[in-house]
């Protein structure tokens, strides 16, 4: 596991300077024009959604004063039949090769460089995640495959994306929502914020509700939060032969796991309440023992 990316992602990605995003080729790197036609997407870009106004935008602008960033690409070469097949795979660049493809050009710059696989993934990460150019859903997708593919821990992500620990673990949880949700977080439907509020909902048909709640009702974060509170209050069930069961079974589990018969589950105020009684200091202080263990 490494805990940096060396000298070769910074090779391949220059930190950025003032208000540029650029990722700019040394006075070294020699600039090919190649044709659109053999240039394939990066399969490990994160972003699926392209908004097409900053699109169209981006094509204007390269009409009028052409391709000022050369893109990104490594080269893949294969025998094929009568010759030798060469290809580019894009690292970085998907933006102005597509709206180069909107301005019917056929060639664009392009520096070649030779990375790793993951060094591919990071690249196009970091280039997108730094510029804040992707949605909470793409971000966690991204998340995910740099730690199921390439073995890194959370703390790592993190310290790749330049944001702390909780943010990547919290982001992740987004992949365990409804789909429709997962949807529509992609489409940016929904804010971050009222994403982090039908999180704070645990059950799927809770999360459901609520999401159709913030559309239906136009709720704003801090009223999506408050009604995600009430969705976790303690409902409980009627008084059935039922539900005095379930709590029989609840106590039992409780006495064999703490060790103590003296324990009683009971309802306060609607709630569940665990009453539990000592006959000596040592027994709290048992108890307290095993808490630490």
């Amino acid at each position: 596991m490494r805990n940096s990316f060396g000298k070769g992602i910074e090779s391949l990605i220059p930190k950025k300077s003032g208000k540029t995003d650029a990722v700019f080729p040394s006075k070294t790197e020699a600039v090919f024009f190649i044709e659109i036609e053999k240039i394939r997407p990066n399969p490990y870009q994160p972003r699926k959604e392209f908004d097409p106004e900053g699109l169209q935008s981006l094509a204007d602008s390269i009409q009028e004063h052409g391709i000022l960033q050369p893109l990104i690409a490594s080269k893949i070469e294969k025998d094929v039949a009568g010759g030798r097949q060469v290809r580019y795979e894009l690292i970085a660049g998907e933006r102005r090769l597509l709206a180069a493809k909107m301005c019917g050009l056929t060639q664009v710059p392009l520096i070649i460089r030779e990375p790793t696989e993951q060094e591919k993934l990071e690249v196009s990460l970091i280039e997108n995640v730094q510029r804040r150019d992707l949605n909470l859903m793409e971000k966690a997708e991204a998340y995910k495959k740099l730690e199921q593919d390439f073995h890194f821990s959370h703390p790592a992500i993190a310290k790749m994306v330049g944001v702390s620990r909780p943010v990547i673990s919290n982001a992740l949880r987004v992949l365990n929502l409804p789909e429709e949700i997962k949807q529509a977080v992609r489409e940016e439907k929904i804010t971050d914020g009222h994403t982090r509020a039908i999180l704070m909902a645990k059950e799927p048909e809770k999360q459901k509700n609520l999401f159709s709640k913030i559309l239906r009702d136009r709720l704003n974060v801090r009223e999506a939060e408050a009604m995600a509170q009430k969705l976790e209050v303690w409902q409980p069930k009627p008084r059935t032969i039922k539900f005095r069961e379930e709590f029989k079974e609840l106590e039992q589990k409780a006495k064999e796991i703490l060790g103590i018969e003296s324990l009683k589950f009971g309802m306060e105020i609607n709630r569940p309440k665990l009453t539990i009684l000592f006959n000596t200091k040592k027994q709290i202080e048992d108890l307290l023992d095993r808490f630490k263990h």
